[in-house]
């Protein structure tokens, strides 16, 4: 699938419009189809109207309900996988306020139970000191002390039990020089502090380690419904199960090759007594 950003904005429209239209055409009612396919009548409205994106498994019950061909299947749900793909783009972020960001980030991290973090190039801001969150906004733009004081505010979820934190570093994101020497000691042993925390786990894969799926990006995932991936220039954002899946099951590759506990925290040792000199 080609993602266009301008496809992505209009895919949630055309869906609901094909939607409905494909309803029309079988000769039901919303309620009629609401009792084959078995999707509440209210809901089918809301998908109809576009006020509500419907999920991949919604639209093939639909479209099964329907009798539709198998052609005409695999077209609308290519549709409906594009509708749950939305671009982030940075400059737009920008605009909005960095401030709103730290405020939607907060609202997932608050809503999710269990977080997934894979971290190729950069400790996230969840795990960072206030120096290291201070040098990463270097070239964004807004009040950098109160982006940073959201950012800060933002850590308590980490003391949360009831939440399940994953986060798996690379030794590059680990090393990563953003501060001078002393600072980076600073940054690894807060890593190694935060692995003693009952609802934080911090796995680190070291230089060397022997894994032939390659660190293509940063990427987040919430529970199963949510998956974020970074670049430079924005952040997609899937919430098709499949995709969300596939994240899940990339992210435990990379888990099953890394280095937790004492044997992380030894390794986060050695490498902040390299900055120590």
């Amino acid at each position: 699938m080609t993602l266009d950003p301008d496809q992505l904005g209009r895919s949630k429209s055309d869906l609901a419009k094909t939607l409905r239209r494909l309803r029309l055409e079988a000769g039901l009612t919303g309620d009629r189809l609401s009792v084959r396919c078995g999707i509440s009548q209210s809901k089918i409205s809301k998908i109809e109207t576009g006020k509500l994106t419907p999920t991949l498994v919604d639209v093939e019950r639909i479209l099964r309900a329907l009798g539709a061909p198998a052609a005409l299947v695999r077209e609308v749900s290519s549709l409906a996988r594009t509708a749950n793909t939305e671009w982030q783009d940075k400059r737009t972020s920008w605009r909005r306020g960095i401030e709103k960001r730290q405020a939607e980030l907060a609202s997932l991290e608050s809503d999710a139970t269990e977080l997934r973090y894979f971290l190729p190039a950069m400790i996230t801001g969840l795990l960072a000191t206030p120096e290291y969150i201070r040098a990463s906004l270097s070239h964004s733009p807004g009040d950098r002390a109160i982006i940073v004081g959201r950012k800060l505010e933002r850590q308590v979820a980490l003391y949360d039990e009831s939440k399940s934190f994953t986060f798996l570093l690379t030794e590059q994101a680990v090393k990563w020089a953003l501060l001078p020497p002393q600072a980076m000691a600073v940054q690894i042993d807060r890593l190694a502090s935060l692995t003693h925390l009952p609802s934080v786990r911090i796995g680190v894969i070291p230089y060397g380690t022997l894994i032939t799926r390659g660190p293509m990006n940063t990427f987040t995932v919430y529970d199963d419904r949510l998956a974020t991936v970074e670049s430079f220039t924005g952040r997609l954002a899937f919430r098709d199960h499949r995709d969300i899946q596939r994240y899940r099951e990339i992210f435990s590759i990379f888990e099953e090759s890394a280095l937790f506990g004492d044997e992380a925290r030894g390794r986060l040792s050695e490498w902040s007594m390299i900055y120590r000199g």
